[in-house]
């Protein structure tokens, strides 16, 4: 668990203790850190790197999106303008492609976070819930180590809880947003502030209740990827059977922790989605530079070493999140938005060499048949100079957008492309997006 899990301010409505977070902190400069990175066109001699090598033939996992929670009850809705920003696509935008809300207990407060998903929706994401806690007449408290007042669903009210999940998938359809999935329960193994779950019970719920319910069924969200939480479920015939993704935070997980062999080897035909994260904490502004590019390289490695189809950000608007309170986008949601403008639901990771140099990372994803994505992230205090190579391509050219301490995403024009290789410098500290013509 990384120390900013607990925020330290509580003045947010019904927000749990470790969901309060810090005062706005207003319209924010870049906060640079250290000395500024490379220009684009290359100041300081550039380094020369290995060459990265992306062959399209050489699929790995579809990509679902990139995207972020709003939560009304606790920090207010977005507005119409932060809407288009979080959601659209073009310059200046986010291009978030997935959007999670909150399934509130109470059904009168089931219309909260509908504006927002309608918005989304018709902007193409994808809408996906999870509960918090199951309605209060359900619930039931007990001991739980030293929380004497811990709360877990009664067993007698799991037949009424898939219900529960089933009439807010209908509100939600009947009021034009239709959800891709619903999570059974946010965090059950780190619930001090709501319900808790053991793996046993999650289980007994997917195999006794799970398949009554009529949206794809996501579980079990563990606060920091735990794998003794969905372990269980993957061994368990009649409960996988019963779920569509696994779901996981990344709380605090090491990056040796990212990759799950017990996924690959019985996941077949279910989605791996990383559902909720902020990083590298909640304490810092989110245009601190050249921290922002921590993002970059945690979404990398949730790519390429965990194989996710989804990376979920916490709140969308906020100090430390990819969009500022102003409703600008952040030097962490800049870095954000390299993979969630280009990569869209649908395209496929492809190989390609992750790590030419020190400090560079390098993922790569096809788009149809032919449009190749390249997101490259330069980490180092010096500039790289980059070959890449897109094995068996025909194109002629790639557009660019670059990141770095004073650029959010901005356009850098055409490279050419000659049998299939190209040659690039990566400015210090920044990040870079590719795009084959």
């Amino acid at each position: 668990m990384t120390q900013g899990r607990n925020e330290p301010v509580s003045s947010e409505r019904n927000s749990p203790s470790r969901r309060t977070v810090l005062a706005t902190l207003g319209a924010l400069p870049a906060l640079t850190a250290t000395t500024s990175a490379v220009g684009a066109s290359g100041a300081a001699a550039a380094t020369a790197a290995a060459t990265a090598v992306v062959d399209p033939s050489a699929r790995r996992q579809t990509i679902r999106g990139f995207g972020g929670m709003t939560h009304t009850a606790w920090i207010g809705d977005l507005t119409a303008a932060q809407r288009d920003t979080a959601f659209g696509t073009s310059e200046g935008r986010l291009g978030l492609s997935v959007l999670r809300i909150p399934v509130p207990e109470n059904q009168a407060d089931w219309s909260r976070d509908l504006a927002t998903a309608k918005r989304a929706t018709e902007l193409g994401a994808t809408v996906i819930a999870s509960p918090w806690n199951p309605p209060a007449h359900m619930v039931e408290t007990f001991v739980h180590g030293t929380q004497t007042n811990a709360r877990r669903l009664r067993y007698n009210m799991y037949g009424a809880y898939a219900q529960h999940l089933n009439d807010f998938n209908a509100f939600m359809r009947n009021n034009g947003v239709n959800l891709y999935g619903i999570s059974v329960q946010n965090e059950p193994d780190f619930a001090q502030d709501w319900t808790w779950w053991t793996p046993a019970e999650m289980v007994r719920f997917l195999r006794e209740n799970a398949g009554s319910i009529s949206t794809r069924v996501i579980a079990p969200e563990s606060f920091q990827y735990r794998k003794n939480i969905s372990d269980p479920i993957l061994n368990d015939s009649v409960a996988l059977a019963n779920v569509d993704i696994i779901g996981a935070h990344l709380y605090g997980t090491p990056f040796a922790d990212f990759p799950y062999p017990l996924f690959k080897q019985k996941g077949a035909g279910k989605e791996l989605w990383m559902t909720e994260v902020y990083y590298p904490n909640s304490s810092d502004s989110a245009d601190l530079w050249p921290q922002a590019l921590d993002v970059g390289e945690h979404i990398h490695h949730a790519m390429v070493d965990a194989e996710f189809q989804a990376y979920v950000w916490w709140y969308i608007r906020r100090s430390y999140g990819p969009m500022r309170e102003d409703g600008r986008i952040s030097k962490r949601g800049a870095c954000m938005a390299h993979f969630a403008r280009f990569v869209r639901p649908g395209h496929v990771r492809v190989e390609a060499t992750a790590n030419p140099a020190s400090n560079v990372y390098v993922s790569a994803y096809l788009g149809g048949t032919s449009t190749v994505v390249v997101v490259a992230l330069n980490k180092g205090t010096s500039a790289v100079s980059q070959q890449f190579t897109l094995k068996n391509s025909t194109t002629t050219g790639v557009s660019s957008w670059l990141t770095d301490t004073s650029r959010n995403v901005a356009p850098q024009g055409t490279t050419s492309v000659s049998n299939g290789s190209f040659t690039v410098t990566l400015p210090a500290r920044s990040m870079m997006t590719f795009v084959t013509a």
